[in-house]
């Protein structure tokens, strides 16, 4: 698990690397809200103690979508959707869409 943990932030600071103010696509923007989702939603395997930094992420995700007017699961985009937040993942909801990083990022298409 170490190891893919740290492929991870190596991954993170690659796109870090090369991220440029104008340079976001609304895809590579979320693929980057999934990949945070996917994360907060993985440490809830490493105690309950952080339920409520989890929370706070997931809230700032879903915010973020909806400054940028991006869909939240199947809500509407925009700030019509009251700022919800998606629960917890379970029996019947599907994980993020998996896909690439966006145009532009070496090794990713």
């Amino acid at each position: 698990m170490e190891k893919a943990a740290e492929q991870v932030v190596e991954s993170a600071c690659h796109l870090a690397d090369l991220a440029a103010p104008n340079g976001w696509s609304t895809t590579a923007v979320e693929d980057v809200l999934d990949a945070i989702e996917t994360l907060t939603e993985t440490l809830g395997g490493a105690g309950a103690e952080l339920a409520q930094a989890r929370a706070a992420v997931a809230t700032a995700t879903v915010e973020a979508r909806r400054r940028l007017g991006i869909a939240v699961d199947d809500q509407a985009p925009g700030p019509d959707n009251g700022g919800l937040v998606p629960g917890p993942r379970g029996p019947g909801r599907k994980p993020p869409r998996r896909r690439g990083l966006g145009p532009g990022i070496p090794g990713h298409p």
